[in-house]
């Protein structure tokens, strides 16, 4: 597994009182190739170990809805093609959340496991108390994820607040009667006298009886729920830490996959990555996040001058495009050779290739996807020049930015027909992994802080709701493995994604330093393709006015970025703009 380059300048240690005034403060490193690489091509951090990967991967321990969906997309339903994983591996985020799962299926069934003995021993007590946990399921399903902004969310959260509350206060009366009963009821002794306890023939001595084995059943759930936590902490702290995610080697989830998964996994590495895509009809840009600023252009094809100009196809125009947005790869000339050394700029990450969308919708089976270089090479020389509505060819440019987490794909496609060129200018943006995520890597570290009094009171509290989310758990595995064993998915034939792992994991914000650097990677990329289309015209002899006047237009649009919540970010003035809410990407104008 290649391991990720080093940080371009090691963080500087916080200064001391006997620091000089001019020390320069601490910052968090960014990834980039030591200062003697710095005018060589600069490849991104691999996709298996960046940082979006990680923070997916802690999702999927700490998040049941996501990592539900990706099991769903990935492991369940076997026909489907993967969307492009754009920035990550999808394959390790299945890996750990097939391992998760596995944990919270053990844990849960243990935990039911000691509710049901509870229900045996304890003569009915802990019937009791189930009414209060399953009070506290039913409060968070009122009370659901919607906003709380609309007159039913707000009459929701009020439903909810109250039996929730009801519930927690019926089990801390139920708790201290146990307590109290086991303390205070009966007399006598087992058997007539042995002395050790309350006799069973006595009705006092029994309730008593039963009173203690509810409190030791009691015990032992308090104490499931402590120990699965701290599995929780420290898988996320230690396993997925930032310092051990890089050594893909020594990660449990890659290590301990049974053979299905390693089935699976390894089928998944070969696709997610392909400049092949099979895609959806209905979302051909699944996976590459939501459409940002699409425009296209058309201009009639006029002789510069008297001499006759050179016919241009589609290649040749995109010939002239490559190497101008290559460029933006290398640092712009400084007067120190040092501080071209130290340009960690993202733009020299920048990722150029051609890749060819294909219909999965006609295949019979998943694995006659023509993804053999030969047969890729056949679809790319066909495409190309065709024009087709199914196929289609693109040069696509990516940059990802904050360790993947603000990936930038444009797509550029370029056809004549008819004495008219056509430009398609087709940005899609992936906004930052949720920070949700993020939050949970933190609340694990300090839970592992905790003392044990700190342990036992958070096991305390969340005790109570043990039971309805051990049996949602048990319901949600057993539904997928019945319909992975009895649906059919195995031998269906072939679909396009129908979610993608990256967009069910993003989070619609962006902050104000990734809306600029967004703002600026569209702008730059946007200029040196008009300036490659401009130069492949006039090289030929034809006229470039029109097309000029047309990209200043669009260049002139401005740009105006207020949030990327609820809504596409839009650039221009009369920008028509698709989004899918939910983060499922694609879309279509």
């Amino acid at each position: 597994m290649p391991q990720p380059t080093g940080p371009a300048t090691a963080p500087r240690a916080p200064a001391t009182a006997s620091s000089p005034p001019s020390a320069p403060p601490p910052f968090p490193p960014q990834s980039g190739p030591p200062p003697q690489e710095a005018l060589a091509p600069r490849a991104p951090v691999p996709p298996a170990v960046s940082e979006a990967t990680r923070l997916l991967c802690v999702g999927v321990h700490h998040d049941r809805a996501f990592r539900e969906a990706v099991l769903d997309e990935l492991y369940v339903h076997e026909e489907r093609f993967p969307a492009p994983s754009v920035g990550i591996d999808a394959g390790r985020v299945l890996s750990h959340a097939v391992r998760a799962r596995n944990h919270e299926v053990g844990w849960a069934g243990g935990i039911v496991g000691l509710w049901l003995l509870g229900l045996i021993v304890s003569g009915g007590l802990l019937a009791l108390a189930l009414l209060g946990s399953v009070g506290l399921v039913v409060a968070r399903w009122i009370r659901g994820s919607g906003s709380a902004d609309t007159g039913v969310g707000l009459v929701r959260r009020a439903v909810a607040f109250y039996v929730r509350w009801l519930s927690r206060l019926y089990l801390v009366y139920l708790f201290f009667a146990v307590v109290l009963a086991a303390l205070f009821l009966g007399g006598g002794t087992f058997s007539g006298g042995s002395g050790f306890g309350p006799g069973l023939s006595d009705p006092l001595g029994f309730a008593r009886l039963a009173a203690f084995l509810t409190l030791l059943v009691l015990a032992g759930i308090v104490a499931c729920v402590a120990l699965r936590r701290g599995q929780f902490a420290r898988v996320v702290s230690e396993e997925l830490s930032p310092s051990r995610f890089p050594h893909a080697q020594s990660d449990p989830a890659e290590t301990t996959a049974g053979p299905r998964l390693s089935h699976l996994r390894t089928r998944l590495r070969a696709e997610q990555h392909q400049p092949l895509v099979m895609y959806e009809e209905d979302w051909p840009f699944r996976g590459f996040g939501t459409p940002f600023h699409t425009w296209s252009l058309a201009i009639e094809l006029r002789p510069r001058g008297e001499a006759a100009p050179v016919p241009l196809d589609n290649g040749e125009i995109l010939r002239r495009i490559v190497p101008l947005v290559e460029a933006l790869r290398v640092p712009s000339p400084r007067k120190d050779p040092a501080a071209a050394a130290a340009v960690i700029d993202r733009l020299r990450e920048l990722r150029l290739d051609e890749c060819v969308f294909l219909p999965a919708d006609g295949l019979e089976w998943r694995n006659g996807a023509p993804y053999a270089p030969d047969a890729f090479a056949a679809h790319r020389a066909a495409a190309l020049e065709e024009g087709g509505e199914a196929r289609r060819h693109f040069l696509r440019i990516r940059v990802g930015g904050w360790d993947e987490e603000l990936v930038v794909t444009v797509f550029v496609r370029v056809h004549t027909q008819g004495g008219m060129l056509m430009a398609e200018f087709a940005p899609h943006v992936l906004t930052p992994v949720r920070r949700g995520y993020r939050l949970a890597e933190r609340e694990a570290r300090r839970h592992r802080a905790l003392s044990w009094p700190g342990h036992i009171a958070w096991a305390l509290v969340h005790t109570p709701s043990s039971f309805g989310d051990s049996v949602r758990t048990l319901g949600g595995w057993l539904w997928g493995e019945l319909r992975r064993a009895f649906a059919g998915y195995a031998g269906a034939p072939a679909e396009g994604p129908s979610a993608a792992v990256r967009e069910l994991g993003t989070d619609e914000d962006l902050s104000l330093f990734q809306e600029m650097d967004l703002d600026r990677y569209l702008k730059t990329i946007q200029d040196r393709v008009a300036g490659g289309v401009r130069t492949a015209l006039r090289e030929a002899g034809w006229a470039t006015d029109e097309f000029d006047q047309k990209i200043i237009h669009v260049a002139n649009g401005g740009v105006y970025i207020d949030s990327a919540k609820d809504s596409a970010i839009g650039i221009g003035n009369d920008n028509k703009i698709s989004h899918t809410p939910g983060g499922k990407g694609g879309g279509k104008k």
